[in-house]
């Protein structure tokens, strides 16, 4: 087997969701387009030499900028590929080589993409094996484990890996509302490290000494699985692969999806949530419009365990734990057919 890493040129197409044609009008973010377009023709004779170099049985595309002149590359030698999206909305990338792919794996039902559906199969999102189904013997195993009191409800609060500090913010003046609301509430919020100090130093200024201890602020968090396991409610960005894993736990979540990611995947990824019952929408246009509305959404989840309970069986309905697995099998079975 060989184990190598090799590196390529590729270049992005910079746009903004809802930026529309107020983009088109910043100089620098134009020049780096134009730029980049050159990078990917380099990226492209770089990738057929490492190709026909490699003699690769088949290539696996993720997704990303990176993927373009690779895709393009595998097209023009007769090389197998397979691509994955994670999103509801497909990315541009992927988009681009779609139509000399083998087959698109994708993680929702293959009806939402507008791929060819007899090219397209569902996989879900790959994920680490940290997330299992919590049952409720589990979830009081995980507060256990946490410290937390038995019978106490938890909240959970992250943002991504970086955190989010639009929905740090909202989510703060929500927790003063909701810890003088329940008084068994416990919150762990996930801030992301470079928002840490000023969350602390927030909470340490707006709660008493008695709902300081309520409150958990984690900077950074390597076992999210723990705290999303113990969690009766949690709200989250609505990330691909974070829902994977709430899913395959069967969590009742609130999204408030990042609205300037490009083409506004997650946005597409909660509208889809929301369709199907499997979480609660709040859009930081309403977050904006509406200091009370996060503290309105969460309090309505933490008094209604029926609630809680059909989003979280909604949710677990997407679940695919063996996501990484069936991802394989489609390889190497396309791998097998071209032999």
């Amino acid at each position: 087997m060989i184990d190598k890493t090799y590196t390529i040129r590729a270049g992005k197409l910079r746009r903004y969701h809802g930026e529309g044609l107020k983009q088109l009008l910043d100089i620098p973010t134009t020049l780096k387009n134009i730029r980049d377009v050159f990078y990917v023709l380099v990226g492209m004779v770089q990738s057929w030499r490492l190709l026909r170099e490699i003699k690769p049985d088949i290539v696996f595309v993720k997704g990303g900028y990176v993927g373009v002149p690779v895709g393009l590359s595998a097209a023009v030698l007769g090389v197998p590929y397979i691509t994955h999206d994670s999103d509801a909305l497909p990315g541009l990338a992927n988009r681009i080589i779609a139509r000399w792919a083998k087959v698109h794996a994708v993680a929702l039902p293959e009806e939402v993409y507008n791929y060819p559906i007899d090219k397209t199969v569902t996989v879900g999102v790959p994920i680490v094996a940290d997330y299992e189904p919590v049952t409720p013997t589990v979830q009081a195993k995980y507060k256990k484990e946490l410290g937390l009191p038995p019978e106490s409800r938890l909240l959970f609060i992250i943002g991504g890996g970086l955190g989010a500090q639009r929905v740090n913010l909202a989510a703060a003046e929500a927790i003063t509302h909701l810890l003088h609301e329940y008084s068994d509430l416990q919150v762990v919020h996930g801030v992301g490290k470079a928002n840490e100090e000023q969350m602390q130093k927030l909470y340490t200024t707006t709660l008493s000494a008695a709902e300081q201890s309520r409150v958990v602020v984690k900077g950074y968090i390597t076992d999210a699985y723990r705290y999303s396991g113990a969690a009766d409610v949690i709200i989250t960005r609505a990330g691909a692969t974070q829902m994977a894993e709430f899913a395959v736990q069967s969590k009742a979540c609130i999204v408030v999806p990042n609205p300037i990611l490009t083409g506004g995947h997650q946005l597409k990824n909660a509208q889809y949530l929301q369709e199907k019952n499997a979480a609660v929408l709040v859009t930081e246009q309403e977050l904006q419009d509406n200091p009370n509305v996060l503290a309105a959404r969460a309090s309505e989840l933490l008094k209604d365990a029926s609630k809680r309970t059909q989003l979280a069986k909604n949710l677990s309905a997407f679940a695919r734990p063996a996501a990484a697995k069936q991802l394989a099998t489609l390889l190497l079975q396309e791998v097998a057919s071209n032999k």
